[in-house]
């Protein structure tokens, strides 16, 4: 398995007055995806912020296809995509009932306390490349 699925119902605040979701709160959602893979990896991100390390959004890009509404049903799949040295991805795929609304890929790297950048734990890229080498089986 290289994804993990996360099950999202659009909640009306997240609506703008077009009563389509706001494009912003698509990020909220990819940011729920990472947290779950994480999680899944048996990774949380607050055993990493435990251990003073961050992970913050270095870059976004998202591309909307087909907007999503109020009380909309929602799949999300989210797969680690690759790292280089000491910046790493994720990428998004967002449906409603099989129909692709929304595809994205987030840059991250580590920071620690002090907020300087180091490289990701072996650890954590294991964990992430394991879950990477699983689907290729």
């Amino acid at each position: 398995m290289n994804t993990v699925h996360s099950r999202l119902c659009v909640r009306y605040c997240e609506t703008d007055a077009m009563g389509i979701v706001y494009h912003a709160n698509y990020l909220t959602w990819f940011e729920i995806g990472r947290l779950d893979l994480l999680q899944y990896v048996d990774c949380s991100y607050k055993d990493l912020e435990a251990e003073g390390l961050f992970v913050p959004v270095l870059s976004v890009q998202v591309d909307y296809i087909s907007p999503a509404r109020f009380d909309d049903s929602l799949d999300l799949y989210t797969e680690f995509k690759e790292h280089k040295r000491a910046r790493f991805a994720f990428a998004y795929q967002l449906f409603r009932e099989k129909k692709l609304l929304c595809r994205g890929t987030t840059w991250h790297n580590f920071m620690n306390v002090q907020g300087r950048p180091i490289r990701p734990p072996q650890r954590f890229l294991q964990s992430l490349e394991q879950i990477k080498d699983t689907s290729a089986n």
